[in-house]
């Protein structure tokens, strides 16, 4: 379902700032893979995202999602393929406009528009559908604006959004880094269950080392802008997070020192 060769992206190349953040990353994802991706910051976590997003226009290497490379792809095109999920939840969402007006903006995307009624009821009772196994009472609210919901519920609105259409690839980029652990919890809960009904093949950032190890059947580990650590299958359900720390030291050469891994 991905396929990314050589991956290369530098920041202020030939000056001072100059920052590589991919260096040749290799990666492939088989249809259905649930991957979580940990690192420190500067790791090239976000940046692989962007690279296959098309924020980015690499220096070097292909991306390539289900059989189209989309190397050279802008960014406008690739949505097609992917949804995503930002850490900050104001992100990805219309905040003046209800809850089934983004519904129907997502459910829509990449497809023709015209001058027909904005909302069908038929569209109107799937919302209600689609909101009711969220849990969160969201299906009696649907022209509530979204500005004026939870940093959670906006949350598993903007999850719902970037699923409704069953991407290639679903990025989730620390979505929940910004919510309090409680709320935290029922979005990852809501992103498993989401995940596993649809048979999404999934990119998880996370700087919550627990997360990364319960979540999904594989994990990669980041640092300097390559992969130093690629786990799967039963060593994935038997990894521990003080392996992983050890795994790190021994792959990155150096003792991790992020505290907001650490006190994950």
């Amino acid at each position: 379902m991905l396929e990314i060769y050589g991956a290369y992206k530098v920041f202020n190349p030939g000056t001072v700032n100059e920052k590589v953040a991919l260096d040749g990353v290799d990666f492939e994802m088989e249809d259905g893979d649930f991957v979580t991706v940990i690192g420190g910051n500067g790791a090239g976590k976000s940046t692989l995202l962007n690279a296959i997003s098309g924020v980015w226009q690499l220096e070097g290497g292909t991306v390539v999602i289900d059989g189209v490379d989309v190397t050279k792809m802008p960014e406008y095109k690739r949505a097609k393929f992917l949804g995503r999920v930002f850490q900050d939840p104001m992100m990805g969402t219309a905040a003046d406009m209800g809850i089934d007006e983004n519904l129907a903006l997502a459910i829509r995307r990449g497809n023709p528009r015209g001058l027909k009624w904005g909302i069908t009821a038929k569209e109107r009772s799937y919302f209600r559908e689609e909101l009711a196994k969220l849990e969160l009472g969201l299906e009696d609210r649907l022209t509530s604006k979204v500005g004026l919901l939870s940093g959670g519920q906006r949350q598993a609105v903007t999850l719902l959004m970037a699923t409704l259409q069953k991407p290639k690839l679903l990025l989730l980029d620390e979505h929940t880094a910004a919510l309090d652990p409680k709320t935290a919890k029922k979005v990852l809960d809501l992103t498993e269950k989401i995940v596993g009904e649809n048979n999404l093949t999934t990119i998880m950032i996370t700087h919550n080392m627990t997360d990364a190890v319960k979540l999904g059947n594989r994990l990669i580990m980041m640092s300097e802008g390559k992969i130093v650590y690629d786990v799967k299958g039963e060593e994935k359900k038997n990894l521990t997070t003080g392996d992983l720390l050890r795994k790190f030291s021994v792959a990155a050469g150096h003792e991790l020192d992020n505290d907001r891994m650490l006190l994950s």
